[in-house]
């Protein structure tokens, strides 16, 4: 008896694994990467809006109808909401353990010693705030309608972004974050790259380009919409 109470109380490998700090860093690997796939996909995506409402519109319409006939109208949408919500909140809550965690195990006489990190890597917490906030806003804005202007109109997800964008807080707030998202993949996927155990001496260029590619290019496909309704090349 005494020796299956002591086997029930031994912690799962679940959440023995959740308790390391490789456990958590691995966490935040590995759904930072979901992130970056998404980001990929729905860059991709936004572009489709130069060539016009009608192809943006269908679009929009493809993302409630994808799956179809096999899943019912937009449970492939509800899917990867989940997916990305559970991402977002393993990758926010691992961070902040994390950060505590280091936190608690830095010794006070020490914290003026260390080296100055990156500004990649002293920004990365703030970022993510940002980042946090900029989601609440966007699915608000684009995908309830309720903070926005101009008149929300559902199934025209093209005009929607022009009114967005034809405002200079919608502008700000979406450039803001574009740019947080940016610093954020650069310092992101080296460190998701580590932790996964892909990173070597001759693979280390390598990642680093591919985290600045892959940052210069999602941060400028993103601000390329805004730019365009502001210049009028999208109207």
């Amino acid at each position: 008896m005494a020796l299956a109470t002591r086997t029930e109380r031994q912690p799962s490998r679940t959440r023995t694994f959740w308790a390391s700090t490789i456990g958590k860093k691995t966490v935040m690997a590995v759904s930072g990467l979901i992130m970056l796939g998404y980001l990929v996909a729905h860059m991709f995506g936004n572009l489709k809006i130069f060539f016009g409402p009608g192809e943006f519109n269908a679009y929009g319409h493809w993302l409630r109808t994808m799956g179809a006939p096999v899943l019912h109208h937009s449970w492939a949408l509800w899917l990867v909401r989940v997916v990305l919500l559970a991402a977002v909140v393993g990758h926010a809550v691992s961070a902040y353990q994390l950060s505590r965690r280091d936190i608690k195990a830095r010794p006070s006489r020490y914290v003026h010693k260390r080296p100055r990190a990156s500004y990649a890597t002293r920004t990365m917490r703030w970022g993510g705030v940002i980042l946090g906030l900029f989601i609440v806003w966007h699915l608000l804005d684009l995908t309830t309608g309720t903070v926005h202007t101009g008149g929300f109109q559902e199934g025209h997800p093209y005009q929607n972004v022009v009114d967005t964008f034809s405002t200079w807080y919608g502008n700000v707030i979406y450039i803001v974050a574009m740019l947080a998202v940016g610093l954020h993949i650069r310092h992101g996927f080296w460190s998701a790259a580590q932790t996964l155990g892909v990173g070597s001496a001759t693979r280390d260029r390598v990642l680093k380009t591919t985290a600045n590619v892959l940052a210069l290019a999602l941060t400028a496909g993103f601000l390329s919409v805004p730019v365009a309704v502001m210049t009028e090349v999208v109207s």
